[in-house]
């Protein structure tokens, strides 16, 4: 699927069967467009979620802009609560289809607010400063920062980039509050205990940015 939601009960679906299974009230929809990532997270739902073939996140190959706008133009957008960029791969190994998409969306619905989920590592992927990129594209960015020391972030997210990962998560995080409104670090909830919750807080806080800590769900 290029554009999904998710139901209350955690399962992937098409935006029209979350039309037909609550008609009313607002919800998220969300854009998937690779299956690249430069991670291997140990809680990655990708090796751990259930999904029937027809409701799968995984793709048979990259779609092209035209027709992820084409799965876009037939959301429900009088639903819509926001559109959010987050698939089963890493949506800035794609940045110019990921900009493209974020101009359309601002182009044809600029009353939506856009997020994008990401592992923070997209300067690492291109070789340079990619937080510009996002300059008036964005209300938020949400990006993963799993754990409170380079060595604990590198054994769950076993970065193909090294321990350096960190880091540059870090840099790419503080580099967006200059193109993006809203930057939230985000840690899963049964990753790490309480303390390493506390300890990535801090980090966050040093940074002059929030936390958000994430229900972790392996169905």
């Amino acid at each position: 699927m290029y554009a999904y939601a998710v139901d209350p009960g955690g399962e992937y679906i098409t935006p029209e069967e979350s039309r037909r299974r609550h008609p009313e009230g607002k919800r998220g929809f969300y854009v998937n467009f690779t299956n690249r990532c430069p991670c291997a997270c140990t809680f990655c739902l990708r090796s751990l979620k259930r999904m029937p073939a027809e409701h799968s996140l995984w793709l048979a190959e990259e779609p092209s802009v035209p027709e992820v706008e084409a799965a876009l133009a037939d959301l429900p957008w009088p639903l819509a609560s926001e559109l959010v960029f987050c698939g089963f791969g890493e949506p800035t190994t794609r940045l110019d289809v990921l900009t493209d998409l974020l101009r359309w969306t601002r182009r044809e619905h600029p009353g939506i607010p856009t997020r994008l989920n990401t592992n923070g590592l997209s300067d690492l992927i291109h070789g340079r400063d990619t937080a510009p990129d996002f300059a008036g594209l964005l209300d938020t960015v949400s990006i993963s920062l799993n754990a409170a020391t380079p060595e604990r972030y590198l054994a769950l997210t076993r970065s193909r980039f090294g321990i350096g990962s960190f880091e540059a998560m870090l840099r790419f995080a503080q580099a967006c509050r200059d193109y993006v409104p809203n930057v939230v670090l985000t840690v899963v909830d049964q990753v790490g205990d309480a303390a390493e919750i506390e300890a990535c807080r801090q980090i966050a806080e040093s940074c002059g940015l929030k936390l958000r800590v994430r229900r972790y769900e392996s169905h």
